[in-house]
């Protein structure tokens, strides 16, 4: 049997439920048998390793652990795993990549193996980085993991030239954004989306209560009051700039939106600043869904980590018709930006296309 799946597959259960804690999943076997399983519990909670070991109880010494990450080594709100490690009796661990947190850094691993436990590190390491990647890039810069969402026609449209875009992708794609949504801390859309479209910005998927923190970028505070966002459960943040009306701002707080002013960068909101405030909050991952000012200047500012688009074969035309992205965009060909790591995969009648961007890639600052 191979164990590492089945750890794989335990941390993707815990994914959207950790934050700003990763997603880990952890087995013990002994004598060739799965004697104890379990993935991180919600923040305060056990950690994967402490379900594991609870559930296998005596059976633990002498056992084999694997783990998707090095098990931390430090007291936070749970003690550390090491010490739960070592006292049960374990007697080696499978890690599939190191923790780049800081605190633990190497230190999990190396506090293991000074115990006598015969350490083996690196087994599907690619794979258990994927799960947490918003919490890698989170732990190592304070910025949020950010995930840019569109869907698309085939000649490039997110809408016909009337604005109206329900629904250009398919029931599975709009299915899969929803799981999306769960797996995020945050989601992000410009004003006007909210404007023209009036999205609720929640999660629909039948697996119970999820509510990401929704955040409209709205320099000058013009989302209306009325605005479905406003109305559902959980909470919404507008971030304006020193200059939007102090009545406008008013009446968003009294619809129950949280009012961020935020430093301005040519009259508009200072993405950077906001990410980095984000940060500051425990954000460890934003899901951008639109529109195409917000996409184009997240874009042009190199702030994009990953790239999720839904193709649907059908063509809108029109000179007027908005496209995903705008901003400044490219000047020639070769400035475009380039997805590394892509995966293409059919979403019922759609096209889904996913990849990544350049983390090294650095702006002086960009603003809707």
């Amino acid at each position: 049997m191979d164990y590492m799946e089945r750890v794989l597959s335990l941390a993707r259960l815990a994914v959207g439920s950790t934050s700003p804690n990763p997603a880990v999943g952890a087995v013990i076997v002994s004598d060739g048998v799965i004697v104890g399983e379990g993935y991180t519990q919600p923040p305060g909670a056990a950690h994967a390793e402490v379900v594991a070991l609870k559930q296998a109880g005596e059976k633990s010494r002498g056992a084999t652990m694997y783990v998707t990450l090095e098990p931390c080594c430090f007291y936070g709100r749970t003690p550390p795993c090491t010490k739960a490690i070592v006292d049960a009796g374990i007697a080696g661990v499978h890690i599939a990549t190191l923790d780049p947190n800081p605190k633990v850094a190497g230190k999990g691993r190396a506090e293991l193996e000074e115990a006598g436990i015969t350490v083996y590190v690196g087994e599907r390491e690619e794979e258990a980085q994927e799960i947490n990647e918003a919490y890698f890039k989170y732990i190592t810069t304070g910025i949020p993991f950010v995930t840019a969402k569109f869907a698309i026609s085939l000649d490039g449209k997110i809408a016909t030239w009337t604005g109206d875009s329900h629904w250009i992708s398919c029931e599975e794609s709009r299915r899969f954004v929803h799981r999306m949504r769960r797996a995020s801390d945050a989601i992000m859309v410009g004003v006007n989306t909210v404007i023209v479209d009036d999205p609720r910005l929640t999660v629909r998927d039948g697996h119970g209560e999820k509510y990401p923190l929704r955040i409209i970028v709205d320099s000058k505070g013009r989302a209306l009051p009325s605005a479905r966002v406003f109305s559902e459960p959980g909470k919404t943040v507008v971030a304006v700039t020193p200059d939007a009306p102090s009545e406008a701002t008013k009446e968003l707080k009294n619809v129950g939106a949280e009012v961020v002013v935020m430093p301005s960068w040519k009259s508009m909101v200072d993405l950077n600043e906001l990410l980095a405030e984000l940060g500051r909050r425990n954000i460890t991952s934003v899901l951008v869904e639109g529109g195409s000012g917000l996409l184009g200047s997240m874009f042009d500012g190199c702030m994009v980590d990953k790239v999720v688009a839904f193709i649907a074969p059908v063509i809108v035309g029109g000179e007027d018709a908005k496209s995903a992205v705008g901003g400044q965009g490219a000047i020639r060909i070769g400035q475009a930006l380039q997805l590394s790591r892509i995966k293409v995969e059919h979403c019922g009648k759609d096209v889904m296309v996913m990849g990544y961007l350049n983390e090294e890639s650095e702006t002086e600052g960009f603003s809707l």
